[in-house]
């Protein structure tokens, strides 16, 4: 119960931290013409600082996945039990859920607030306008190559200390490259919170932003699983 509670309170803090930073911070007071808000680099940076202050705060409890994609990955690759992996995905995606509905009411205090919260889309909803095959190739792409940091920083034969801060720089710089993209999710349950709230196309998507990310986990996990054998 402690792992599960640790995975819930760690992706809360992922989809408030990242997310709330996109809907609040990105463009100072709401305005679209200022200036003075975050921007991409500054959303980026965002979604990669929750994981890393969270990976210091309870990667000695639970491991920090925070992402059902990373769970599979790392139980594919052989650092962590399947047997475990239901109770973790229900934990994450209820983390987000919350962290969703908490942010929603904090934005709706916002004058002029007109809903959004982050959530992520291809084709039509792509904040780029890019293709459903772009964005799908993207998220597979993207976990594969997140995956591959977090197995690769973690492993017995990496310098010990340093596993959070390149997993965390990782994801900051997936973000950079992915945000116009899909408005990146690599992570299945920071794609369910705020796709239940906001509904419409953002939940019939829903799907895609389970299935690419996973993909992209099992291969990681396959080819570090070959890298990593003496």
């Amino acid at each position: 119960m402690k792992k599960l509670l640790a995975e819930f309170i760690g992706t809360f803090w992922l989809v408030l931290g990242g997310c709330g930073s996109a809907v609040l911070a990105a463009k100072f007071g709401g305005d679209m013409s200022s200036t003075l808000g975050i921007g991409l680099v500054g959303v980026s940076l965002a979604f990669g600082l929750t994981v890393l202050t969270m990976a210091y705060a309870i990667g000695h409890i639970s491991g920090c996945h925070l992402n059902p994609a990373v769970s599979l990955g790392l139980a594919i690759g052989g650092r962590f039990s399947f047997s475990e992996l239901p109770g973790y995905v229900i934990a994450q995606v209820l983390g987000a859920v919350v962290a969703a509905f908490t942010l929603s009411i904090i934005a709706g205090g916002a004058p002029g607030y007109e809903g959004g919260l982050a959530s992520n889309g291809m084709g039509s909803v792509s904040p780029g306008g890019f293709s459903v095959t772009s964005g799908l190739l993207t998220e597979v792409v993207m976990t594969f190559m997140f995956l591959l940091i977090i197995l690769g920083a973690t492993s017995k034969r990496a310098p010990a200390g340093f596993a959070p801060i390149a997993i965390g720089l990782g994801l900051t710089l997936i973000h950079l490259i992915s945000i116009p993209v899909t408005n990146t999710s690599v992570n299945p349950a920071r794609s369910t919170g705020p796709a239940l709230l906001e509904g419409g196309i953002y939940l019939q998507q829903l799907w895609m932003f389970w299935i690419a990310p996973l993909v992209g986990a099992a291969l990681a996990g396959l080819v570090s699983k070959f890298l990593e054998s003496e």
